[in-house]
């Protein structure tokens, strides 16, 4: 390792830590990164050759920070994946290795995006990857009916990006979704920076999600707060639901 000074999101992967400068950054912002014993919490810091850079003890290994947000909804809902699943809005990938991780036989990972799946997913016999196709244009030949969905979008809300997988999943089914105000709430409640600060619009928007899966069939089970908050600092909350119908492969 050379001596000369390094941002730390940089030196983070080059020692292995992380696949890549977002991930570095995420796990920063998270306090899992630890420089010569202290805490972290700044990605352009600069760190000599001889400064020890660590990942504090029992750090998730997962591809994003997004994982530990569905880690925690299934760990305070009780409830386990199983059978087919569909991830809407998969990115890196966060959602979809905790459903492998958790017991999920097959993942279909859809993102409107290109390139962001993880290489040790993409590469995973049990992950499918629908690539450049937004959630709403989801159709019934590019999926099997799901026995579970997972939902992480943005800048779309959960009712114009859930109701074609919602129609396709299997009765029984179980749905574990992101809900982000700041993309439910209408423009006069974002204040600066996209940031949703009203406690009563948090309340509003999550009450409206629930009654939009309702009416589509489903029946709110569990609801929740995200245990961080959203990359630009936005509180996010968990709803999950089970569709009206037999039960869902295995115990959901």
């Amino acid at each position: 390792m050379s001596d000369r000074p390094q941002r730390l999101d940089r030196r983070i992967v080059a020692e292995g830590l992380a696949e890549s400068r977002s991930r570095a950054q995420e796990m920063i912002r998270a306090g899992l990164v630890v420089v010569d014993g202290r805490p972290a919490s700044r990605a352009g810091r600069l760190v000599g050759g001889a400064s020890r850079v660590e990942l504090m003890p029992g750090a998730p290994r997962w591809v994003s920070r997004a994982a530990l947000k569905l880690e925690h909804a299934l760990d305070s809902f009780g409830l386990t994946p199983r059978g087919v699943a569909l991830d809407l809005g998969a990115s890196t990938g966060g959602f979809t290795e905790v459903l492998l991780a958790r017991g999920a036989a097959h993942v279909w990972a859809l993102d409107v995006g290109h390139g962001q799946l993880h290489p040790r997913l993409r590469d995973d016999p049990r992950v499918t990857a629908i690539e450049g196709v937004n959630a709403r244009d989801l159709s019934a030949d590019m999926v099997p009916p799901p026995d579970w969905i997972t939902c992480d979008v943005s800048f779309i809300g959960l009712e114009k990006a859930l109701p074609p997988a919602l129609a396709l999943a299997r009765p029984g089914a179980v749905l574990v979704a992101l809900i982000k105000p700041q993309f439910e709430a209408g423009p006069e409640h974002v204040g600066r920076g996209g940031i949703v600060r009203d406690p009563a619009v948090h309340g509003a928007v999550r009450e409206r999600i629930a009654g939009f899966l309702s009416a589509s069939g489903w029946t709110v089970t569990h609801r929740g707060d995200s245990p961080i908050a959203g990359a630009d600092g936005n509180r996010e909350f968990l709803i999950a639901a089970r569709k009206k119908g037999a039960p869902a492969t295995g115990d959901g």
